[in-house]
């Protein structure tokens, strides 16, 4: 007959379990105020992509697919501990400085950009973002709730940031994120029309409820984990100013910084599906 110690360390084991599935639904719910999101990892995505390129044959490798992939170049994230920063809401008048930080540490990252009073208020700044190997995405032209719009108004909220992005860079965003991480099955189906895939975040240091820089760097750094999607908003003062003491404490954590795209190389985000 098994002991009780055996039972209760079953007991806990499967305790844990729970939990861990549990506090998993009610981060789905909380992002998306949906009953139900399927979400797929940056894993889950490199490890399809090995595995085709295994069954064709080709043997293309995640290194060569990231060294196409820009940035970084031959990082490879099947074996080093990435990590994606990632900014929603600008540019704004702090964008100039978090570039000049960017750059100074060699860290490449993901603008979600809004378009009314940013993309048209700040051009040079989306232009600047591309030129300097960051990827540049959208988070759609009002910051509208998608899911409380009729589709028209999704695919408008959607196409005009797109369009002027692409007229800025030359490059058309493959990538967006939904307002306050709100999706559903009607957002899914114009983001596959119009070839974007959602990206959402696993840590948030919830910036736009304090300007109190430590505590911005406190929270990034206690959620902080491999392949990790960072959310920060470069429109709030104490955001900027945190970014330099997050880099360097997850370098010393031997984290390697890269962009969403290549978070996920050598596959590729498909349109209409949602990552995390």
């Amino acid at each position: 007959m098994p002991s009780l110690t055996r039972k209760m360390t079953k007991t806990g084991t499967r305790l844990r379990v729970l939990a861990t599935f549990a506090a998993a639904a009610s981060l789905t719910l909380a992002l998306s105020g949906c009953t139900k999101l399927e979400t797929h990892s940056p894993s889950s995505v490199r490890n399809a992509a090995d595995a085709s390129a295994a069954e064709a044959g080709t043997g293309a490798g995640a290194k060569g697919a990231q060294a196409r992939a820009g940035g970084l170049g031959t990082v490879d994230c099947a074996h080093t501990k990435c990590i994606a920063l990632t900014f929603d809401a600008g540019p704004s008048e702090n964008s100039a400085r978090l570039l000049d930080i960017l750059k100074e540490k060699q860290v490449p990252a993901t603008f979600f950009l809004l378009g009314k009073r940013h993309i048209d208020t700040y051009p040079e700044l989306v232009r600047r973002m591309s030129d300097e190997g960051h990827e540049v995405a959208s988070h759609t032209w009002t910051h509208k709730i998608l899911t409380d719009a009729d589709p028209d108004e999704i695919r408008d909220e959607l196409e005009r940031p797109n369009k002027e992005i692409e007229r800025l860079t030359g490059k058309r965003p493959t990538l967006m994120r939904p307002p306050q991480g709100r999706t559903d099955d009607t957002v899914h189906d114009i983001c596959r029309e119009l070839g974007l895939a959602e990206v959402l975040w696993s840590v948030t240091a919830k910036d736009y409820k304090t300007n109190d820089s430590d505590l911005i760097t406190e929270r990034v750094l206690d959620q902080s984990s491999r392949d990790g999607i960072i959310l920060l908003h470069d429109i709030y003062d104490g955001t900027v100013p945190a970014v330099p003491g997050i880099i360097d404490a997850l370098k010393k954590r031997g984290y390697v910084f890269v962009t969403v795209p290549q978070l996920m190389a050598p596959g590729k985000a498909e349109p209409g599906k949602v990552y995390r």
